[in-house]
């Protein structure tokens, strides 16, 4: 049984010696590994690999939602002073995340429009940060300018909520024809929840009753699998799409 013991701390000194490797971690855990295969395997547990674990960055997530409900200025006062202390592009970057997401979208756009000046002028992150704000300011046709350009330099970026960007941005400059082509294509090249229900949505607020409804009972059938949690974070949608169709049919 000994033997059985040691082999099951080498097994695991050795998965751990793997991901080491593959993930460009410092060669000295090799030796640490094997030499000391069990203590080893639990200083790596708790050094390295814990940190970077899907599960960690999950309890992370839960923890910024938690703090961001309890002090909702906390992130906007911790960027502006980081930015006061060390005015850097990341900094400046991060106090326009933080601005956008308070919603003091006028300065927001400020602090975009100078790291787009910058040395980050094309980066999409940034031009994308840009677009978002530029569209929550109300200056759509900005954002569309934005967008379309990440798209054509970097087509992978952001597939998914770029085009639902898009779509919104081109349904506040009131250009419906091109809104439609782009909701119909994140519709039907995604088809998330999101997506689906922003297009019902907006073809309930144009008149368009038939699209609205067929994207209404396809995510009628989605909330049938949904859980407790995934069905209150959707109902104020499915409630705004139930009364703009309401609106429209009387």
């Amino acid at each position: 049984m000994p033997f059985v013991g040691l082999g099951l701390h080498f097994l695991i000194a050795l998965f751990f010696a793997v991901h080491a490797l593959r993930t460009g971690r410092q060669m000295y855990w090799l030796i640490i590994l094997f030499s000391f295969p069990l203590l080893g395997s639990l200083a790596y547990f708790f050094a390295e690999y814990m940190p970077a674990s899907k599960l960690n960055r999950g309890v992370k997530q839960v923890s910024n939602i938690a703090l961001s409900l309890l002090d909702p200025t906390r992130e906007l006062r911790d960027a502006r002073q980081a930015f006061d202390l060390t005015p850097t592009v990341q900094n400046r970057m991060r106090l326009a995340a933080a601005l956008d997401g308070a919603g003091q979208y006028n300065e927001a756009v400020q602090q975009f429009d100078a790291c787009l000046n910058g040395p980050f002028a094309n980066d999409p992150e940034v031009c994308f940060g840009a677009a978002k704000a530029k569209f929550h300011n109300k200056q759509p046709h900005l954002a569309i300018e934005l967008l379309l350009e990440i798209r054509n330099k970097y087509a992978s970026f952001r597939p998914e909520e770029l085009s639902l960007l898009l779509a919104q941005s081109y349904a506040a400059s009131e250009d419906n024809a091109n809104a439609r082509i782009e909701f119909s294509h994140a519709a039907d090249t995604f088809g998330s929840p999101d997506t689906r229900a922003l297009f019902a949505l907006w073809a309930a607020n144009t008149g368009d009753v038939e699209t609205a409804k067929s994207l209404r009972a396809t995510l009628e059938k989605d909330w049938q699998h949904w859980n407790k949690h995934t069905r209150s974070l959707y109902s104020a949608l499915f409630s705004e799409i139930d009364a703009a169709l309401a609106k429209k049919s009387s």
